[in-house]
């Protein structure tokens, strides 16, 4: 793919027919390597004495050295100008945008469920429209994670971010994204999933007139595969189903705004140059977007309702086995057969915390109220599942055969409870009521 010498485009027209015509590498982990003019990608070595075309060779570390090969992430770039290139950072304001620890309100044991974000005011691009739900942990130590939505109507312009705290999982619910990346472009639409590095510079673009969705970012160990166990080799999510970019670069001089979040702030600082300006690139450490369809969903064909972990697509492992940092569950579209079963989700009290968002249609275990792009929150240990109307549907219904394909939700799901934000726990879109949802859940027992 050409290098980008001029503009930074974003109008929604150009980022569309762009994002159309990208091509891929595949393979979820994979060490991938990509050129974007032939011969820039030094071979037999790393770091040359002198780089091909006068390139610089720079190393991207997004875990230590010696962690386990299994677990070490990290790619060398091959660049116009080297990232040390550039003048002091100073802080920035926030804006909407909080990071662990969560300290404004006091951690709350009540289910919480929101409406969409309101619209933004115009001329708002993705980093300005980044809101903060809440989170968990400490991103200077590196664990939890952080709840954002975000709601764009104008492309990132001359700007670029990236994210020191943590990686980014990225699920649009409205409107196309176009990710101008360090490492080349992706196209992720709602229905896909884009995960960003920790690290990795990007740029927002909009292929629709506006944009919204959910972000996840993950303080601690990045995102891997989950281990199948008696599943065996195969199901879930299958790693060539994940798609990385194919090398691309920008090679303008003018002044672009690059902002950096540290340790909870937001820091900025003005380049004379578009610091996308890799033309080559091998590693591990990469970004990447995946089809949530292309989930292998597994379900019980006899009885009962499995647990919803067989729905991981992707998790963050902690320090004890089996006990995610954060798991991304996706509860794709799939076929219901189990017999004498109550089969949409159980009610359940659970050790961990559950947000779980909507990108399109209708969830099965609600019938009202749970809206695309909005969300709900379920702390540790707080009751929830099926409201009454659908316990009553389901538990009179004939078990036959049943698809369920008209809605796509997802669930981020991790150790630690999760503690609302000041402008969350006050939102206008905070519903109120939500616990009503079970009222009428009637007594039936006879003795």
């Amino acid at each position: 793919m050409s290098g980008d010498g001029g503009s930074s485009g974003g109008g929604t027209g150009l980022a569309g027919k762009t994002a159309e015509g990208l091509s891929y590498l595949t393979g979820f982990g994979n060490e991938h390597s990509s050129e974007a003019v032939t011969g820039a990608l030094p071979i037999g070595r790393n770091s040359p004495q002198r780089s091909p075309l006068g390139l610089y060779a720079e190393q991207l570390s997004g875990s230590a050295f010696t962690e386990p090969r299994s677990h070490n992430r990290r790619s060398w770039l091959y660049r116009i100008r080297p990232s040390a290139a550039h003048p002091p950072f100073t802080r920035t304001g926030n804006g909407s945008l909080r990071t662990g620890p969560f300290t404004e309100a006091p951690a709350d044991p009540n289910r919480l469920r929101w409406n969409p974000l309101p619209d933004p005011a115009p001329g708002t691009d993705f980093v300005a429209g980044l809101w903060t739900l809440g989170g968990n942990g400490d991103a200077a130590q590196r664990t939890g994670m952080a709840i954002h939505l975000y709601s764009a109507n104008s492309p990132m312009t001359d700007r670029v971010f990236s994210d020191s705290d943590g990686e980014l999982l990225i699920v649009p619910e409205r409107g196309g994204l176009l990710l101008r990346t360090e490492f080349g472009l992706l196209s992720a639409r709602p229905g896909e999933m884009a995960l960003i590095p920790r690290g990795v510079r990007f740029r927002v673009e909009l292929q629709d007139e506006t944009a919204r969705g959910y972000v996840c970012e993950n303080y601690g160990r990045p995102f891997e595969l989950p281990d199948l166990g008696p599943i065996g080799a195969n199901g879930l999510a299958a790693a060539r189903d994940f798609r990385a970019p194919v090398a691309a670069y920008e090679d303008h001089e003018r002044p672009t705004e690059v902002i950096n979040k540290f340790c909870g702030n937001l820091w900025t600082a003005t380049y004379d140059h578009s610091p996308l300006d890799v033309v080559a690139w091998h590693g591990t450490h990469v970004p990447y977007v995946y089809d949530l369809r292309s989930f292998n969903v597994l379900g019980s064909i006899s009885y009962d309702h499995p647990d919803p972990s067989i729905f991981t697509v992707l998790t963050s492992p902690s320090d004890t086995p089996g006990l995610a940092g954060v798991d991304f569950v996706v509860f794709a579209p799939r076929w219901l057969v189990g017999e004498d079963t109550f089969r949409p989700p159980y009610f359940h009290r659970n050790v961990m915390s559950e947000y779980m968002g909507l990108i399109e249609g209708a969830y099965d275990a609600k019938a009202e109220g749970f809206v695309p792009g909005g969300g709900s929150l379920h702390n540790m240990m707080s009751a929830h599942g099926p409201d009454r109307e659908t316990f009553d549907r389901a538990s009179a219904a004939e078990l036959k055969p049943q698809k369920i394909d008209d809605g796509l939700a997802f669930m981020f799901e991790t150790r630690w409870p999760i503690t609302a934000t000041a402008q969350a726990a006050g939102a206008d879109h905070l519903q109120s009521g939500y616990d009503n949802v079970w009222e009428g859940l009637q007594r039936h027992f006879r003795a």
